[in-house]
């Protein structure tokens, strides 16, 4: 792990009120059901987005706040739901008022330059991401507003959002955050037309729920326990990187037949591993790592383009904390890879059916051995461009309660790796650190099959 770079002890940042930004032109003042996937009570919380943008000589005297307002508006014509209001109908069944009213935006100044975060920090290095990750806590990007352009003194800028899950998946936001930059380059025909249609994902009637949905496991808890994804009190923030050195090692740890698994799924499996035996838990108590499921592909015919509902799916890697400790990495992959292929057309469509069976409220098991890990090594955030160009960083960056986000990097030999962000108490963090380090100290696999190849599903 790097040591945080240096910040400017004393900066100024000055905010303008909020305000809302409606739709360019009138749009339809209608209600819209989310569907029986979008509306389960564990997406009810918001995703932060932030993307950094350094000066260019090329747009002088434009400035970034102007052309993302005016942009945003424009691009809400089309996606006017975001421009609506969420709220609850009968039975807790959410739906969104196509109000018109807007998006809360804030503009900001700032007196520092990308440069004072680290001279590395366009190869996205963990300790200049640590910096301004403090830096935007402090500044309020995260806490006002769904909106936020923050201006650099060197020319740059800061692009923050805030997004209710129920509204879209990663996929869906992406394709949102396109369309801005669309927008905002003059581009007027958008390349993918939005599409609402949420009723592809309600449950068919009378529902029918055909799998075991162990990730919404009712686990005994009070009454009055509220639904939460944050399971610990003063948790801290950090991040960890995986290069071609750590994943090359980790590969090689697994029996032969494994080896061809996705990175993504061997990080997970190492995150998993190292998280569960740092938060000291009961070595008999049950761990479940929720695998998220992009399941557009998984029908047929395709998911129509255009859909920027959530189609994510959570299928659970159930095990205890005693065989992960004991067992393998090959042990945890291969739990992961199970769950995974498990998810079919017929399993989306059970999930609906479970929702609306135990009600809007069903959530994932908020304790402490929950854990998921995001994918966006793939989105392809930091293409999103307003004018300045490819962002320097683009993605959620920070771990949302027991959310990880895997994130794409790239060192200063233009080496491609992933940077996974953590979110525990200091003394587990120092826990998880020494048990990754352990783990990419241990000797590869010999090459004989592992037990691991044995386990059953725990689905």
């Amino acid at each position: 792990m790097e040591a945080p770079s240096s910040i400017p002890l004393k900066y100024t940042v000055r905010r303008c009120e909020p305000q809302l930004v409606a739709p360019a032109k009138p749009t339809p003042y209608e209600q819209k059901l989310l569907s029986d996937i979008d509306d389960q009570a564990s997406l009810r919380f918001q995703v932060p987005l932030i993307n950094f943008y350094q000066y260019e000589p090329s747009v002088e005297g434009k400035d970034p706040v102007e052309v993302i307002r005016e942009a945003l508006a424009q691009t809400l014509v089309c996606y006017y739901p975001f421009a609506g209001r969420l709220r609850e109908g009968p039975n807790g069944k959410l739906m969104v008022d196509c109000t018109g009213e807007g998006v809360m935006f804030i503009k900001a100044d700032a007196d520092v330059t990308l440069e004072q975060f680290g001279e590395h920090f366009a190869h996205h290095s963990l300790a200049s991401m640590s910096s301004f990750i403090m830096f935007l806590v402090l500044t309020g990007c995260f806490k006002k507003g769904d909106t936020n352009v923050t201006r650099l003194k060197c020319g740059g800028f800061i692009f923050a959002l805030r997004l209710n899950h129920v509204m879209s998946d990663g996929a869906g936001l992406a394709q949102f955050l396109f369309a801005l930059g669309e927008m905002a380059r003059g581009v007027t025909t958008q390349l993918i037309s939005p599409i609402w249609e949420r009723h592809l994902l309600d449950a068919r009637h009378p529902a029918r729920i055909i799998f075991t949905h162990r990730e919404y496991d009712e686990m005994e808890a009070p009454v009055t326990t509220p639904i939460t994804i944050f399971p610990f009190d003063n948790p801290i923030q950090h991040f960890f990187s995986f290069g071609f050195a750590e994943v090359s090692l980790l590969r090689s740890l697994l029996p032969p037949y494994l080896r061809r698994c996705t990175t993504f799924e061997l990080i997970t499996a190492c995150l998993w591993s190292c998280r569960t035996l740092a938060i000291n838990l009961d070595p008999d108590e049950e761990v479940r790592m929720l695998c998220v499921v992009n399941a557009r592909s998984k029908f047929n015919p395709s998911f129509p383009s255009g859909y920027y509902g959530n189609v994510f799916v959570f299928p659970a890697a159930i095990t205890t904390v005693k065989s992960l400790r004991e067992k393998p990495l090959g042990y945890a992959v291969e739990l992961i890879k199970q769950a995974k292929a498990s998810v079919i057309e017929e399993y989306v469509k059970s999930v609906a059916a479970l929702m609306v069976a135990r009600g809007k409220r069903i959530h994932f098991p908020h304790v402490i051995g929950t854990y998921i890990v995001s994918d966006f090594t793939k989105a392809e955030l930091e293409d999103i461009d307003f004018r300045w160009g490819k962002a320097v960083f683009g993605g959620p960056m920070i771990a949302v309660g027991f959310i990880s986000f895997l994130m794409p990097t790239e060192n200063k030999k233009g080496e491609v790796g992933s940077v996974a962000s953590i979110c525990l108490p200091a003394p587990a963090m120092e826990r998880f650190a020494k048990e990754l380090e352990n783990m990419l100290k241990q000797q590869p696999s010999e090459g004989k099959k592992s037990k691991s190849k044995s386990i059953s599903s725990a689905l």
